[in-house]
C-alpha cells in the first residue's frame, strides 16, 4: 500500500521537474542553492495512519511531535510575501488606507514619496558620526514604489499640505533631484 502510494505520488510529480527552474532542480552547481527544490515532494514518506504526520507514529507522550505538525506548513512558509491592497470598507467597498504607509512615508507636492534610510534608529552606539549623518538623510522612492504607495493610500493623503517652517520644503520642488 505504502509503496503504491509513493509510486503514484512520484508519477504525479515527475512532470513538475521540467517546469522547475534550473537552480531549484540542483542543475548548475554555481547558481542558486543546489539540492533545494521539489525533492521534498518526491521523497515525502507516505502517511502511516489517520491523523499522523509524515514522520510516523506518536511519541511516548501520546501527542504528535512539533516537527510533525510544522512539516505540512513548510511550503507556505517558504513562499515570498506579496504586498497588495487588501483593505476595503465593509459598507461601501471603498479602498482603505494602509496605515503602515502613512507612518513610514511622506508624499511630496510633486507626487514623489520619501522615506528614511533603514537602520537610522538602530544600534547608534556602534556607528560613526558620518554614518549616523548619512542615515538621517531622506531617500526618494522609485517610480514603481510611488505607484504602489499611491494605490495603498486614499486621496486624503495625496493632497497638498502647507506647513509653517516645513522641514521638507527643499524636497517638494523637483529641482536637483535624481529619480
Amino acid at each position: 500500500m505504502a509503496a503504491a502510494l509513493r509510486g503514484a505520488l512520484a508519477g504525479l510529480l515527475r512532470p513538475l521537474g521540467s517546469w522547475a527552474p534550473r537552480a531549484a532542480r540542483g542543475v548548475g552547481a554555481g547558481r542558486g542553492v543546489p539540492g533545494r527544490g521539489l525533492r521534498w515532494l518526491r521523497e515525502a514518506p507516505p502517511l502511516l495512519g489517520k491523523g499522523l504526520g509524515p514522520l510516523g507514529s506518536l511519541p511516548a507522550g501520546g501527542f504528535p511531535s512539533v516537527l510533525g505538525r510544522v512539516t505540512p506548513l513548510l511550503p507556505t512558509i517558504l513562499q515570498q510575501p506579496v504586498r497588495t491592497v487588501t483593505y476595503y470598507s465593509l459598507r461601501k467597498g471603498k479602498r482603505k488606507t494602509v496605515k503602515a504607509v502613512i507612518d513610514r512615508f511622506l508624499r511630496l507636492h510633486n507626487g514623489l514619496w520619501v522615506r528614511r534610510k533603514s537602520g537610522y534608529k538602530k544600534k547608534l552606539w556602534k556607528k560613526s558620526a558620518a554614518q549616523k549623518k548619512r542615515l538621517r538623510e531622506m531617500v526618494l522612492c522609485t517610480r514603481t514604489q510611488c505607484k504602489l504607495l499611491d494605490k495603498m493610500t486614499t486621496s486624503f493623503w495625496k493632497r497638498r499640505n502647507w506647513y509653517v517652517d516645513d522641514p521638507y520644503q527643499k524636497y517638494h520642488d523637483r529641482t536637483n533631484l535624481r529619480v
